[in-house]
C-alpha cells in the first residue's frame, strides 16, 4: 500500500506529461519552453481544444453579488485564497462550457478586487481591448501595463498552467468525475491548493536573496544554514530529479523582463545567489541533485512585475484555473466516477 498514492495511475490525460528524471513538461503536445511565448489565451484555449472544447476566452467583470461577498472579505481581512474559494463559490453557469469560460476568465478580477479591497481603492472593470494577463496587472495597479510586464506575465501563466496529476487537479477530476458542476469542482481546486505542501512557497525563495543582500555575504550565510540544517527555499523538487524545465523557462523570462522593465540589481543578485547556493549544496550533499525550481524565479519574476508575498499563490491560481476546467472536461469524458479502494485496519468486533 502506498498512502501517498505515489507512482499509481489514475487517470490517462493529454493535457501535459512530467518527466522528472529527465526534467521534461509537455503541455498540449508542447515542450513548456516552446509554450512559453504564447498568449495565454491561446494556451487555454489549445487545452481545452484537446479535452473536447471549442470556446474562446477572455476576461470578465464580476458578477454583482460576487462583488458584493468581496467586500465583506476585505471588511473582515481574509485572506486572498480565501476570498478567491468563497468568491468562486458565488458563481453559476448554465452549461460547463459557460462555466469554465466564466471561471478562466473572471479570476483575474476577483484577486485584483479583493486586493484592491483590502488596500482601500475600489475595483476596477477589465477593459475589452487588454487580455487577460494585462487586466489582471491593470485591474491590480489602475494603469495600463508595461508590454514587458505583460509579456513576463504570460509566461508565467502558460508555464504553470498544468502539471500532471497534482493535489489540486487530482481533487478537480474526482469532484467532476461524480457528476457535479466545474464551479464545485474548481472551489474544492483551489482548498487544495491552499495547502501549503501544493501550493509551495515562492515567498521565502525571496526572502532568503533579501537577507543575503549581497553576493559577496551568500557562501558564508548559505554555508551556515545548510549546516544547521536549514532548507534552502527554491532548491530542490519532490517530481524533478533534475533541473525543473519552469525554472529555466522563468529565468529566461526574468531576465528579459528586468533587463528592459526591471531591477537589474536584484536580478543579479539572485542570479548570483542562485550559483552559489547550487555549489553549496553539491558540496554538502552530493548526487541528491537538488537544483533550482520553479519556486525561485516565480519569486524573482512575481515580485519584479510588482506583486506582493500575499498574491503569489492566487497569482498562481489565474493560472492553473484553465489546467483545472479542462481535466474537468476530459473527466466528463471518461464518465465514470473515481472511487478507490482503502484498507481498514480498526478493530474488529469480538
Amino acid at each position: 500500500m502506498n498512502s501517498g498514492l505515489e507512482g499509481i495511475v489514475a487517470a490517462e490525460t493529454r493535457l501535459s506529461m512530467v518527466d522528472g528524471e529527465r526534467g521534461e513538461l509537455v503541455i498540449g503536445g508542447y515542450r513548456v519552453e516552446e509554450l512559453a511565448g504564447a498568449s495565454f489565451e491561446r494556451t487555454v484555449e489549445l487545452l481545452w481544444g484537446i479535452a473536447g472544447f471549442s470556446g474562446s476566452v477572455r476576461a470578465v467583470p464580476l458578477p454583482p453579488h460576487t462583488l458584493a461577498l468581496l467586500r465583506s472579505a476585505a471588511e473582515a481581512r481574509v485572506e486572498g485564497m480565501d476570498a478567491l474559494r468563497m468568491a468562486a463559490g458565488t458563481l453559476t453557469a448554465k452549461t460547463d462550457g459557460e462555466a469554465a469560460q466564466l471561471l478562466v476568465g473572471v479570476f483575474p478580477a476577483i484577486v485584483a478586487a479583493h486586493w484592491r479591497l483590502l488596500h482601500g481603492r475600489e475595483p476596477l472593470q477589465p477593459r475589452p481591448e487588454l487580455g487577460l494577463a494585462a487586466n489582471y496587472l491593470y485591474m491590480l495597479t489602475g494603469s495600463e501595463p508595461h508590454e514587458e510586464l505583460v509579456r513576463g506575465l504570460e509566461t508565467y501563466l502558460n508555464t504553470v498552467v498544468d502539471h500532471g496529476l497534482n493535489a489540486s487537479t487530482f481533487t478537480t477530476r474526482v469532484i467532476a468525475s461524480t457528476g457535479s458542476d466545474f464551479v464545485s469542482a474548481i472551489t474544492g481546486a483551489i482548498g487544495a491548493l491552499k495547502g501549503p505542501l501544493h501550493g509551495g512557497a515562492p515567498g521565502p525563495a525571496l526572502d532568503m536573496v533579501f537577507e543575503i543582500g549581497d553576493v559577496a555575504r551568500a557562501e558564508e550565510m548559505l554555508r551556515r544554514k545548510v549546516a544547521a540544517g536549514e532548507r534552502l527555499m527554491g532548491f530542490g523538487h519532490r517530481v524533478y530529479k533534475v533541473r525543473d524545465p519552469r525554472a529555466d523557462v522563468l529565468a529566461a523570462a526574468a531576465a528579459r523582463m528586468f533587463t528592459r522593465a526591471g531591477d537589474m540589481h536584484l536580478y543579479e543578485l539572485a542570479r548570483g545567489v542562485e550559483a552559489v547556493a547550487l555549489r553549496v549544496l553539491e558540496e554538502h550533499k552530493p548526487g541528491r541533485r537538488l537544483q533550482t525550481n520553479v519556486e525561485f524565479y516565480t519569486a524573482l519574476l512575481l515580485h519584479g512585475l510588482g506583486l506582493e508575498v500575499p498574491l503569489f499563490t492566487p497569482t498562481f491560481a489565474i493560472s492553473r484555473v484553465a489546467g483545472w476546467t479542462a481535466h474537468c472536461f476530459e473527466q466528463r469524458g471518461v464518465g465514470r466516477i473515481i472511487r478507490p479502494q482503502s484498507v481498514y485496519v480498526g478493530a474488529m468486533p469480538a
